[in-house]
């Protein structure tokens, strides 16, 4: 029986707690959050036998295997840290880290106590995206990925979200390294970075502020930014984040030498782009058949997903989840290798060191913590 524990009772804490307890041969045997309410209104809620305020009580009296990190970013490191420190194998959601430094550390420390660490990239295990990965690894690319886009939009609307941040100058969103960035790019720049090799990849940026900041008067936040990367083998990748782009699309499209693929995580539609052309007028009517074909299928698909129950808006997280478990319980690879995990760091702190706009109340990132051989 695998013991659990989640940290952080916020509102991703209830989807985390109904997909482990979906799960058999998993208990939730406790929950955290310095706001002792929080922490007990989950408790109550989903039945778990005790709730904490301090992290340390929660390690020492329950005790858990694994321990889910959903709080905010800012405190991702040192609670990951502390639970690794204790033997617990961690899942902590995203944005992973606020630095890479600390994401080394963390990866450092989880294979030197032989643990397992996760990131909460769920957006890569939806049913489209799983689809699209037995694709490229069955070689329907004709070879390694020759060019990525990544589209991930967000619609700010006027809610009672804008309107925080926008009248409070201490919002805890300003405070992180990439403000408003740091919280909603991690999952669009996660798909590029699993088709990328090497270790640090050069990475060229466009970011300002929008038309609908500026009229808020706004100068420090970005929300409108255009990136360019290329790894060391020379494959190329564009990112675009956008609150303002409408359909706000989350679009993913890979190129190979001979095809390529289109993946739309909203409609969960994957659609193959046949390499050659066909001879004379054929090139104008053969394809429009064949995208209509696909679209049939897609929706086929999606039909028996929604009537088999798995087809819903967490599907991605409870692969992903499922998979960490099944790396800790048989020893299977985790389900995202850490070499993508500081590969999206890496470049996701080339982007804000870019759009940086200064910010006294922003940390410097700390320097690594040397992790002590066993």
């Amino acid at each position: 029986m695998l013991k659990v524990a989640i940290v952080g009772c916020g509102k991703i804490a209830d989807a985390h707690v109904l997909q482990i307890q979906r799960l058999a041969g998993c208990e939730i045997v406790g929950v955290c959050d310095r706001e002792e309410l929080m922490a007990r209104q989950l408790q109550e809620r989903f039945g778990i036998p005790r709730s904490f305020s301090d992290l340390t009580g929660l390690l020492r009296e329950t005790r858990p295997n694994v321990v889910h990190v959903t709080t905010p970013p800012q405190s991702h490191f040192m609670i990951a840290r502390q639970c690794l420190e204790a033997g617990c194998h961690v899942y902590v959601e995203k944005p992973f880290t606020l630095y890479t430094s600390e994401a080394e550390e963390l990866v450092a420390l989880a294979e030197q106590k032989g643990l397992r660490l996760t990131a909460g990239h769920d957006e890569q295990f939806s049913h489209a995206m799983q689809q699209m990965r037995q694709l490229v690894q069955g070689g329907y690319l004709g070879g390694p990925a020759v060019h990525v886009e990544s589209t991930w939009c967000y619609e700010l609307g006027e809610g009672a979200y804008v309107s925080a941040l926008m009248s409070d100058k201490n919002h805890w969103v300003r405070k992180l390294p990439g403000r408003l960035l740091h919280n909603l790019v991690s999952h669009g720049i996660a798909k590029i970075a699993e088709y990328l090799v090497g270790e640090r990849p050069a990475v060229q940026v466009v970011g300002f502020p929008s038309q609908f900041l500026k009229k808020y008067d706004e100068r420090e936040l970005v929300d409108e930014l255009r990136v360019i990367i290329t790894d060391e083998a020379g494959t190329t990748a564009y990112f675009t984040f956008s609150t303002q782009m409408r359909p706000g699309i989350h679009l993913l499209r890979v190129y190979g030498p001979k095809n390529g693929l289109v993946m739309d995580e909203d409609q969960q539609t994957l659609i193959k782009l046949r390499g050659s052309r066909y001879k004379s007028y054929a090139e104008k009517f053969v394809p429009h058949l064949t995208l209509a074909g696909q679209h049939l299928r897609n929706l086929l698909r999606n039909g028996r997903l929604f009537l088999a129950n798995d087809f819903h808006m967490d599907a991605g997280k409870k692969y992903l989840i499922e998979a960490f478990y099944r790396s800790i319980l048989e020893g299977a690879p985790v389900p995202i290798p850490y070499a993508q995990i500081l590969r999206t760091s890496r470049i996701m702190d080339a982007i804000f060191e870019q759009v940086a706009i200064p910010n006294p109340s922003v940390v410097a990132p700390p320097p690594p913590t040397p992790v002590a051989a066993s």
